[in-house]
């Protein structure tokens, strides 16, 4: 007969404790939600629109000069490597006194092929010539950004190698023909750098370049900015008197990519609606078990169970939403 009463208590107290175990587990949740309305105002200034792209330093000018006459004999190489030149400047002469080869333009003779004595055929190169002087960058540009790029647009150019220097260019050159990566495509935009002081062929840089601007611009954040069913755009307008709001139908000029011009449908200091930010957080808590479980029978013979901890409080974390 003890054996069957053992058995039962056995069987009471696992029940007892499972019991416990489970209900302890049970989360009770919270959850609470805010809604805050943003606003913005128009405001009037100048409004600029840039796009940038990356590329090096390169010589306007960099060429080899060549022979223009056959089997020629070289009386005399008046020139060396590293040396200066000027437009026009003679380099090589003739034994026979025909016309000496000149300088095409301006700048430093990088390398001599030629020597006193050597007979030339037209096509030769007899020397290379680099102008550091009269220097351009290339850069490239996302495609869909080269159709805003015109040649004579102002440029505002930083190098890797002088971090605070801003130097200044203008567009020359537009490519017709992108390259290909990884599924996109960019073009290479050739710039003129105005002053190029400091700067060597090969350096690093980085090009603003200011395709459009506007000084007395009026200008709203580019997400007070709504679209309806029929393409027409516009803003809500913000009473903070009455508290109301009223739809207001827009044209809009040049973006950035924070900002849009309006032209017509608002005034400078009147308030606009933004989407409103929606944040909610969420916590959770665990009930602990009883202590000690079922403390009397812990001093039963043929042993009892240990009191079981208490568990924590769990915190959620917050997240935040735009519509």
């Amino acid at each position: 007969m003890k054996k069957w009463i053992w058995i039962l208590i056995s069987v009471i107290v696992v029940g007892y404790v499972g019991y416990q175990y489970f209900h302890a587990r049970s989360t009770s949740a919270s959850t609470s939600t805010t809604t805050s309305t943003r606003t913005a105002t128009v405001q009037k200034g100048k409004l600029e629109v840039t796009i940038s792209g990356s590329g090096t330093v390169a010589a306007v000018t960099t060429e080899d000069i060549k022979a223009t006459e056959d089997n020629n004999e070289i009386d005399q190489v008046l020139v060396s490597a590293g040396d200066e030149v000027t437009a026009g400047q003679e380099l090589v002469t003739f034994t026979d006194d025909s016309d000496p080869i000149t300088a095409p333009t301006a700048g430093t003779i990088t390398s001599v092929s030629v020597a006193a004595g050597d007979r030339i055929n037209k096509g030769m190169v007899v020397a290379h010539l680099t102008n550091y002087n009269d220097l351009q960058t290339v850069v490239a540009v996302d495609e869909l950004d080269i159709p805003k790029v015109k040649v004579g647009q102002t440029v505002t150019l930083t190098a890797s190698a002088y971090p605070d220097a801003t130097y200044t260019g203008k567009v020359t050159a537009v490519a017709e023909e992108g390259t290909s990566s990884s599924g996109s495509s960019t073009f290479n935009v050739t710039i003129h750098i105005d002053k190029p002081a400091n700067l060597k062929v090969g350096m690093s840089t980085s090009a603003t370049i200011l395709t459009a601007s506007k000084t007395d611009a009026l200008y709203v954040p580019a997400d007070a900015i709504y679209t309806n069913s029929n393409d027409e755009k516009y803003v809500i307008i913000a009473n903070s008197t009455s508290g109301t709001t009223e739809q207001k139908t827009v044209k809009t000029g040049i973006e950035t990519d924070e900002y849009v011009e309006i032209t017509s449908g608002v005034t400078e200091g009147q308030t606009v609606q933004l989407p409103e930010v929606t944040s909610s957080s969420s916590s959770s808590s665990q009930g602990g078990m009883m202590q000690g479980g079922m403390g009397s029978m812990g001093g039963m013979q043929g042993g009892g169970f240990a009191p079981s901890g208490r568990e924590g409080t769990t915190g959620g974390q917050g997240t935040t939403s735009v519509k």
